[in-house]
């Protein structure tokens, strides 16, 4: 067996950390999205 397999360093499980990731991702993308459309609504 691997020894890295043996001591691992982050036990979390895999699905709920892509799941955050995804998450916060999609927040950045949305507040930027957001940012800009309300930045063009007051300029026109």
């Amino acid at each position: 067996m691997n020894e890295f397999e043996k001591d691992v360093q982050s036990k979390n499980n895999d699905v709920v950390d892509s799941i955050k990731g995804f998450a916060f991702s999609f927040v950045f993308f949305f507040l930027i999205f957001t940012i800009g459309v309300v930045i063009s609504v007051i300029g026109s």
